[in-house]
């Protein structure tokens, strides 16, 4: 490969001022491979991405000269300040397929809960190891301008006078700047409904809840269980507006719902009473089966379930589940479909994992067994050097074949299998997406 392909390295000064470096490669890591990056397999960084300078580690990169990966703490044109590497945040919709590579001392704290993508710079832009699974703008910061949202928020403060619930919106739109929070307030695509304070689960990368753990919170919880009313009242105002509209319970800033469905299954009743136009969607573990039923009894139209992998004892060493095991997600999963909900899965995604022979047989074998509808890929938000390490724990894995070739094995093995990364509307379901790679 000649130097022009190869996409620079760039890095971040004490001052996180991020720059690139003359002479050096990108390298992405997948696992324990390291690649450099080039042109070919990467996109330009796509709008309302972030750059991240990771502290406390040092960046890995292709010695263009010698052609060899090197790890460099020092500043090539100032020789005795230190650097650090510079990851990036993609933007909803895109899939890391390398994150950035670099080494950290064994006394380095985890990094916070965000994905990690390689990232490099040529072609007069940053460029992001990354591809791209969906193409609705449901969470593009472009279109949802801050003059709007304030303005949604006074009209629902009108609407929806005294509903904790829409105060607890408000708080998610503006101080966390959560883009289902503002698509609420803007009447538009999918409104959330966190209900649950309480969960089952112990995640190692739960946003808003890490008791036993140096990680900060990415949200505060929500403390309160709303009424059924109020969550209705917020339900039915986005339903009534939105075309094609999508409520959802179990959010960053909650529990598991399931866990409040004393409140969740009289709240769908009274929408469903109100109104048959919308979704009612719930994200979750998928804990308690005989309750999934109650709720797709109630009039729950579609279910998406989170996981981290298709092999127990890996789900297990992520999510610790309290009270529950994965049969019972199993159980969930296949009354949902039986039911004739439409039913996701919420697969955690980190290359070096996530692309293993192991857990892509195992995927495979369970989209044979248990016919869900769609895949939402996502970027897993934990520091993936620490999640390698964990699940290499469990068992050791083969050789990453890359994130590319995962997706398009499971694209091959299954190709009226949705891939995406948002709740589709229902009338939507049975549209297959466009093929990606």
């Amino acid at each position: 490969m000649t130097r022009s392909e190869f996409i620079r390295a760039v890095v971040a000064n004490p001052d996180g001022e991020i720059f690139d470096l003359d002479g050096y490669a990108a390298v992405g890591a997948d696992g324990p491979m390291l690649a450099p990056l080039n042109t070919t397999d990467t996109i330009s960084l796509p709008f309302g991405g972030e750059l991240m300078m990771l502290p406390h580690r040092r960046p890995i990169v292709l010695n263009l000269e010698n052609q060899q990966l090197e790890c460099i703490a020092e500043n090539p044109y100032i020789p005795g300040e230190p650097i650090s590497p510079v990851a990036a945040f993609n933007s909803p919709g895109y899939v890391a397929t390398h994150v950035c590579a670099y080494e950290a001392p064994g006394n380095a704290s985890p990094l916070p809960l965000f994905s990690y993508g390689a990232v490099g710079w040529a072609r007069g832009g940053f460029r992001s190891a990354a591809v791209r699974v969906e193409w609705e703008r449901r969470q593009d910061l472009r279109l949802m301008p801050h003059d709007g949202v304030l303005s949604g928020i006074q009209e629902m403060r009108l609407h929806l006078p005294g509903n904790r619930l829409r105060e607890h919106l408000e708080n998610c739109a503006l101080i966390y700047g959560c883009p289902a929070g503002k698509n609420f307030f803007l009447q538009r695509y999918e409104a959330p409904l966190p209900t649950s304070a309480r969960c089952n689960a112990r995640c190692l990368g739960c946003l808003s809840l890490q008791s036993d753990s140096d990680i900060p919170c990415s949200q505060q919880r929500i403390e309160f269980t709303p009424t059924a009313e109020e969550i209705a009242q917020v339900a039915l105002v986005h339903l009534r507006a939105v075309d094609q509209g999508v409520v959802s319970f179990g959010q960053g800033c909650e529990g598991d719902p399931l866990l409040a469905a004393h409140v969740i299954e009289p709240a769908i009743k009274i929408i469903r009473q109100e109104t048959r136009r919308g979704t009612i969607n719930l994200n979750t573990n998928a804990s308690r089966p005989e309750i999934i039923s109650r709720l797709l009894n109630a009039g729950l139209d579609s279910l998406r379930v989170s996981l981290n992998s298709i092999r127990a004892d890996h789900y297990n060493a992520y999510f610790r589940p309290s009270g529950y095991g994965f049969g019972d997600v199993l159980e969930s999963i296949d009354r949902a479909v039986d039911h004739g909900a439409f039913v996701s899965i919420n697969y955690l995604n980190i290359p070096g994992f996530t692309d293993q022979p192991e857990e892509i047989d195992a995927l495979i074998e369970f989209l044979s067994r248990h016919r869900v509808h769609m895949i939402q890929w996502r970027n897993l938000n934990y520091d993936p050097q620490q999640y390698w390490i964990t699940m290499e724990n469990v068992s050791s894995g083969g050789d990453p074949i890359g994130v590319r070739n995962a997706l398009n094995r499971i694209r091959d093995a299954f190709p009226n299998l949705k891939f995406g990364y948002f709740n589709p509307p229902k009338e939507k379901f049975k549209r297959v997406h466009r093929r990606i790679y």
